[in-house]
């Protein structure tokens, strides 16, 4: 497994039509809980203040990352910042 820290800015349109927008957000929501209750998307936090998010992801691979993140409803109104993880020597877990 691989673990990866992704940052996600979203920005959608102000002027993107409100049930677009809504049926979007909904299917976003639906999609990230199901890939939670699979395990792959282990920790989710909101950035106060802003519409972001910090992710764990514990995936196969960076190609497995690369393919849930471009899947994401609200992908195309997203700055995306990935950084592997890798075990720290002074971690007792």
């Amino acid at each position: 497994m691989a673990f990866f820290h992704v940052r996600m800015d979203v920005d959608i349109p102000r002027d993107l039509d409100p049930t677009v927008r809504a049926e979007t957000v909904a299917t976003e929501k639906a999609y990230s809980q199901d890939l939670q209750r699979q395990g792959k998307w282990v920790h989710l936090w909101r950035i106060v203040g802003q519409f972001s998010n910090i992710s764990i992801f514990d995936v196969e691979s960076a190609d497995e990352l690369h393919e849930i993140l471009w899947n994401l409803p609200l992908f195309p109104y997203m700055t995306i910042e990935v950084m592997p993880l890798t075990q720290h020597g002074s971690s007792i877990k």
